[in-house]
This record gives C-alpha cells, sequence and structure tokens, in this order.
C-alpha cells in the first residue's frame, strides 16, 4: 500500500470534554495533524457512529466505514463493528460513477461517440422515436425512458435479472429524449451493455463479461490501486453499471481521489480531463446532476441530494442507495466516504452529519 494511503493511527491520550465524552475509537481514527482542528473532525466523524435512540429518530442509520482524505493522504478512518480495512461494501449506485468513467474511455479512444445516438440495436429499426437517445442523454439520465414503480426491482431481482439491459432497453418512451430528468439505474445499465457491445463485438456472455473486466482493471482499478473491487454481471455478460458493485472503502476512496485529480494518477491522465468536467457540469435538466456524479447544487425540481447551502459548489459526489457516498471536493482537496446503512427517509439528516465534516475544511 502506498504511504501516501497509509492511516496513521494515534491511542487516545487528550482529555475528554465531561459533558461531551468521545467514544474510544474517536480520537484514534484522526491522525495527529489532520489539518484542521483534530477534535473536532473526531466529534464529527464520531456523529456518524453514534447509535443512540436519537441518532436513529434523526434517521442517519448505522454508519459502517468512513475515511477522510486530504490532499492524497488519509487524515481520519474509522469502522463499525465487525467491518475493516478488508471489507468489501456493497457500493449501490456508486457503479453509476465508475459506469461514466469507462464511458469517458471508451469515447476518448473513438469506441463511443457522446453526441451520436445510442447504437442499441432494439433502437435503430425505422420510425422508432428511441433512436433520438443519445449517450449524452443516458450519461445524464434524461433517455425519456419509461420507468415506474417496480420496474428496478423487477429489472434487478425479477424477470429481467438475466438480461438487465435487455429489460432496461425494451422499454417505452415516456417523454422526449432528453427533455426530463429521471434518477433511474436502467441508464447505468444500457451504458454497460454499450460498452460490452464495442469491446466484444457478437460476443457470448463469457466474451462480454471478460472484456469489460479486463477492460476496467487495465484501464482504471490497476492504475488507480482499486485491488478489492467487485463488480457484478448477469447471464447475459453485463456489468450492472446502475446499482452493484462491492469495494473496499479505500478503493472507493482511492477512486474519489482519481475524481479529485481530475482523472490523473501519478501525473497520468487515465480518462481526458475533460471528460471529468463534463461529468461535474449541470444537466440541463437536473441542476444538481451532472454526467454520472451528483453536485452540490440547488436543485432545479426535486429535493438535495447533498448540501448546497453550505457546502463547496465544486463539489461532485458518488452516492448509492443506503447512505453509500464519496464526496469530492478538488478545491479543498478533499475526498469523503461513507458506507453503511440508511433508511431512505435518512438522506438528509445523514448528509446534514456529512457536511458538518466537510464544513471543517478550506
Amino acid at each position: 500500500m502506498p504511504a501516501a494511503l497509509a492511516p496513521v493511527l494515534f491511542a487516545c491520550s487528550a482529555s475528554q470534554p465531561a459533558q461531551q465524552p468521545l467514544s474510544p475509537q474517536a480520537l484514534a481514527a484522526v491522525i495527529d495533524d489532520p489539518g484542521v482542528e483534530r477534535e473536532g473532525l473526531a466529534r464529527a466523524i464520531d456523529a456518524l457512529f453514534t447509535a443512540d435512540e436519537s441518532a436513529a429518530a434523526q434517521g442517519a442509520g448505522e454508519t459502517r466505514a468512513v475515511i477522510v482524505m486530504r490532499a492524497g493522504r488519509i487524515v481520519a478512518e474509522r469502522y463499525g463493528p465487525g467491518y475493516h480495512e478488508n471489507t468489501r461494501f456493497a457500493g449501490g449506485g456508486i457503479a453509476r460513477s465508475i459506469t461514466a468513467v469507462m464511458v469517458g474511455m471508451l469515447v476518448s479512444d473513438g469506441r463511443l461517440r457522446l453526441n451520436e445516438t445510442a447504437p442499441v440495436p432494439a433502437w435503430q429499426r425505422p420510425g422508432d422515436p428511441r433512436g433520438e437517445i443519445t449517450l449524452r442523454h443516458l450519461l445524464q439520465m434524461r433517455s425519456g425512458l419509461r420507468e415506474e414503480p417496480g420496474d428496478e426491482a423487477r429489472m434487478l431481482f425479477g424477470p429481467g435479472r438475466d438480461d438487465m439491459a435487455g429489460a432496461a432497453e425494451d422499454q417505452p418512451l415516456a417523454a422526449e429524449p432528453g427533455a426530463r430528468f429521471q434518477d433511474d439505474a436502467a441508464s447505468g445499465i444500457i451504458l454497460a451493455d454499450l460498452a460490452a457491445r464495442v469491446l466484444a463485438p457478437g460476443g457470448d456472455a463469457d466474451a462480454r463479461r471478460r472484456a469489460v473486466a479486463d477492460y476496467l482493471r487495465t484501464r482504471l482499478f490497476e492504475p488507480v490501486q482499486m485491488r478489492g473491487i467487485v463488480p457484478s454481471y448477469d447471464a447475459h455478460g453485463t456489468m450492472n453499471g446502475g446499482a452493484m458493485i462491492d469495494a473496499t472503502a479505500r478503493d472507493f476512496a482511492r477512486f474519489g481521489e482519481f475524481l479529485r485529480n481530475r482523472g490523473a494518477v501519478h501525473g497520468a491522465q487515465l480518462v481526458p480531463r475533460q471528460w471529468i468536467e463534463f461529468m461535474a457540469s449541470p444537466s440541463p435538466r437536473e441542476k444538481q446532476y451532472g454526467a454520472g456524479v451528483w453536485l452540490n447544487r440547488t436543485p432545479t425540481d426535486s429535493e438535495p441530494r447533498l448540501f448546497p447551502a453550505r457546502g463547496p459548489r465544486d463539489m461532485m459526489a458518488a452516492l448509492g442507495d443506503g447512505g453509500q457516498a464519496v464526496l469530492v471536493s478538488p478545491a479543498r482537496k478533499l475526498v469523503v466516504v461513507r458506507l453503511g446503512a440508511t433508511p431512505r427517509d435518512g438522506d438528509a439528516a445523514l448528509m446534514g452529519k456529512l457536511g458538518d465534516i466537510v464544513a471543517l475544511f478550506r
């Protein structure tokens, strides 16, 4: 493990305020010079792990891992009981951000085109209005494809689970392509299918799986040193690019650091800087979403996913259901990873606590 990523742990030695004692692990999880007031950071992280009735009532849920990186160095790292640095956590929708980077590499290679019709064979029939859907639309989750309550569950776990992309691509349009934003997992799965089609044209399920896995391993995972990451694939050989990917907390932190450095690792540009800037640019239909990442902007027509009233404007985030979060601020040289289990109505409470951590850094 590179020295820059090796956390330094210190035993608790400072006296604790009697009115609000820190847990035994709190100070030990923060290095001696994190770039901010050490006890303040320890308390902000501890608030995520506090599992008393008041915390549960606020809805933040159970936190299992937190990593804070500043300027490429881990300044805080803490795990809940039963979890550790080698635990693989379900990242959920963080997969969308990884898929968006993979698509950017394929666009840079000249194998996909951002503003042309997405090459889905079923959409190429004469008169099919889905032929107007572009790669850009899919990346910005404004394809216009119908997604009703229960569709995602049927695609991921029900009748469509063996060919998720086929189930997603069979959906009719509910809106003109590009006209509206809709948070969905289907777009990421369709993008992963397009990647498999260009990397293994005409290939069977095993060939598709191998081609995508090798591409991600050699072009992204190995250079970024995401050694514990495990994407999932369906029986058709399509990666679940919208909702399922497992990795260690440090893997997710390294991915956040890759985004913070705008697609570069040790000076080597793995994906064009302009692609990361595109990912971090507001979509025409939803200002708090870019292309594969959420943005710390006032939303166009929904509830805030982050904390635009007090956080850095340049912050982008890879988010997954259950409160999985990789927060990235290039201006503050900051990456914050939180993994755990948060109920659907607890996102605002969780983001409030994460916002407290981010606010400590300038």
